[in-house]
């Protein structure tokens, strides 16, 4: 972290804060070239990546993230573009970044997070969506503990339930198809069983449909994005496949907006694709969770060095002279500097003060 400096090369900030681990949360900013973009031709690896900002804090507001970008691009130099998802705080943050700084920096919105939004506001308080929902819920309890298990639809995720709701789409899809035979089932026959612990889903069909063909479209758009980016070309075979959607789809209308607006920006870069999605960091933060939860507390701690080094391509000679150039002072300096306090510190001080010597009296 030490080595983060500016570089001459054109260069995309991708920016995201993790889910809460233990009672933190870190911001991770990763820089990745224009010029490792077009050589992958693809979606982006933790190796095309450098990490150059890691912060970790208990709250977190668009002020002290404006501070955070402010200090970390005076080390690491401007971007020329910023991706991150729709959420307000990140939001507000950039906002008084670049106007604080009068930075020229483009504004790239995180594909997957503006299709769970559309998806989200079309869906989420329709009548049809709390019933199918409801629908799911029961049967998933009729059939966990049988045989039929393996018949359960997606468990959709309590946060960010819409970006992981297209497994849901096609389940209903597959299931329709299955509960189309025509006349009853064979009395206790693994269909029969089926129709009773979802009883009333035949009669949701044409929401199913709808709900089906939609996620499936939104699905081959990010799939097309994330992988090739935007441009030109990207653009048109999106926008033809949004056009496949109804005409009053709040769906369609979020998409089109999205894509005509990151056209310009696209334009503007002058780049052969645009880096739309930051899903790169969810990998990341993926990573990291696999390793820290190994520790039966799991939490920020002086650990949350190890997300720099899960990304580009570390050789021999970067830890050698990682290892011989940093002192175990500075480590216990940074983490005294950047990580307030953790579980294991309150615990230990809790059980050392006279405090709670005398509270645990006050009990007995």
């Amino acid at each position: 972290m030490q080595d983060v400096k500016p570089i001459s090369d054109k260069w995309i900030a991708i920016i995201d804060h993790s889910i809460d681990i233990g009672t933190k949360k870190v911001l991770v900013i990763l820089r990745v070239t224009v010029d490792k973009l077009q050589k992958r031709g693809s979606a982006i690896t933790l190796e095309d990546c450098e990490c150059i900002g890691l912060t970790v804090s208990d709250k977190t507001t668009g002020e002290s993230i404006s501070k955070e970008l402010t200090f970390i691009f005076e080390q690491s130099g401007q971007p020329h573009a910023i991706i991150k998802d729709k959420d307000s705080t990140l939001n507000k943050g950039v906002v008084l970044w670049k106007k604080s700084k009068k930075a020229n920096a483009c504004i790239i919105d995180d594909i997957g997070h503006v299709v769970a939004n559309a998806l989200k506001k079309q869906f989420e308080k329709t009548k049809s969506y709390g019933k199918f929902k409801r629908l799911l819920s029961q049967g998933a309890a009729r059939l966990r503990q049988t045989n039929l298990a393996f018949l359960t639809p997606p468990k959709l995720r309590s946060k960010g339930r819409f970006q992981s709701i297209s497994q849901l789409g096609k389940w209903g899809e597959k299931v329709l198809d299955k509960f189309a035979v025509k006349g009853r089932a064979k009395k206790n026959s693994l269909l029969d069983r089926f129709r009773t612990a979802f009883p009333e889903l035949s009669a949701l069909r044409p929401f199913i449909e709808t709900f089906a063909q939609t996620v499936n479209i939104t699905s081959l758009i990010m799939k097309r994005l994330k992988n090739k980016g935007l441009s030109q070309q990207s653009y048109d075979h999106c926008k033809d496949l949004a056009d496949l959607l109804p005409v009053r789809s709040k769906v369609k209308k979020e998409i089109i907006n999205w894509l005509d607006d990151h056209l310009k920006v696209y334009h503007k870069l002058g780049i052969p694709s645009l880096l739309v999605s930051s899903d790169i960091i969810e990998s990341l933060f993926g990573r990291f969770k696999h390793i820290i939860e190994r520790s039966p507390q799991a939490d920020m701690n002086r650990t949350v060095l190890l997300i720099p080094a899960l990304c580009g391509n570390i050789d021999e000679t970067t830890v050698l002279k990682t290892f011989s150039q940093t002192c175990h002072a500075e480590l216990k300096k940074w983490d005294e500097n950047n990580i307030p306090y953790t579980i294991r510190k309150n615990r230990q001080l809790f059980f050392a003060s006279n405090e709670s010597k005398n509270w645990g009296k006050r009990l007995l």
